[in-house]
């Protein structure tokens, strides 16, 4: 009796020892709290977006660092700065856990009319991969430090890590390009979707095959809106985009528009986020609309809490992005669990 009442117990030792050891671990994001990579040292991968290949994600962002300023000639807004650290990049393959893959798009120190100097600014990076050429290709706002200069950078590589290779900086269609991000569409199409004409309208511009320039075809949105930080997305067959006002460093509401095709018409629609600080996008700015791979109509909201006065210790928004129907929520949550 002794014998087989120590087997019982012993095998349900085990028993609850193999099922905690299978349980899926909590993975827990926390919203705007210090978020640090596999060696323990804070994430810096502002403005940011991520792209998935080959069962791994890659986060790339503005690799901030150092001291923050503000350019004293400019008083007409704050414009503060830290030297352009170049485009940092981080992979992942459960969106928790990220492991620095060093800075994939390097600045250049020796050089002030470069287009990638320190001096410069360097924001907003964003990858696509191309299955025909079988490059990764990388666009981000290039800027001088005034923001006159307002173009987007192109770079590739052959590795979704990099490094990146600096092809060109253009400006879009003949058009002024600041704040920004891309989409590829199911069918390989892909556009560039940033605010121009001094902020006040947002274009689309359908990329070439190649993903390497604009192909002349384009959309202008938002008229006299002065829209930025755009994120876009797809959901059943409909189109979503997400953008901020144009407030400086100051937060403010994000709304969402709908189209029922990318160049198409879009209508502007909601705020979508609910709860404490949905007025100002829970005091951060939308970057980007994560689709999580192989969950259906599961995505993750993606903003920046700026510090304008230490731009590194900016910090991270993450949050779920609910659907009901064709109507989205991103409701505000102290932590929540990515399992």
């Amino acid at each position: 009796m002794k014998i087989t009442s120590l087997l019982f117990f012993t095998f349900l030792a085990l028993w609850v020892g193999i099922s905690c050891t299978n349980k899926p671990k909590e993975q827990k994001i926390f919203p705007g709290e210090i978020w640090n990579d596999s060696k323990g040292v804070p994430i810096n991968a502002h403005g940011g977006g991520i792209l998935y290949h080959a069962g791994k994600y890659y986060w790339f962002g503005e690799y901030k660092k150092g001291k923050t300023w503000r350019v004293g000639y400019l008083s007409n807004w704050e414009c503060y700065r830290c030297e352009a650290g170049g485009v940092s990049c981080y992979s992942s393959e459960n969106l928790f856990n990220w492991k620095f893959e060093g800075i994939a798009l390097k600045p250049n120190g020796s050089d002030p009319a470069n287009d990638l100097h320190i001096s410069k600014v360097l924001e907003r990076p964003k990858v696509i991969y191309n299955e025909q050429t079988k490059k990764f290709v990388m666009w981000f706002h290039v800027d001088s430090e005034d923001y006159s200069y307002a173009r987007a950078g192109v770079a590739v590589s052959d590795n979704p890590q990099g490094p990146y290779t600096f092809h060109e900086s253009v400006r879009p269609n003949n058009q002024m390009s600041r704040d920004m991000t891309l989409f590829k569409d199911d069918n390989g199409k892909a556009y560039h979707i940033f605010s121009s004409e001094n902020n006040a309208v947002m274009h689309i511009s359908l990329l070439t095959d190649d993903y390497l320039r604009p192909s002349g075809i384009e959309k202008r949105i938002f008229i006299g809106k002065s829209r930025e930080a755009p994120a876009m997305f797809k959901h059943n067959g409909k189109y979503f985009l997400i953008t901020s006002a144009c407030s400086g460093w100051a937060p403010n509401a994000a709304m969402v528009a709908t189209a029922d095709t990318v160049l198409g018409e879009w209508k502007e629609r909601y705020n979508p986020c609910k709860g404490p600080k949905s007025d100002s996008t829970f005091i951060a700015q939308s970057t980007y609309v994560l689709p999580v791979e192989g969950k259906t109509d599961q995505y993750i909201f993606m903003a920046d809490r700026w510090n304008k006065t230490n731009l590194e210790d900016s910090r991270y928004i993450w949050l779920p992005l609910l659907f009901k129907n064709d109507s989205i929520a991103i409701n505000w949550k102290d932590s929540w669990d990515l399992n």
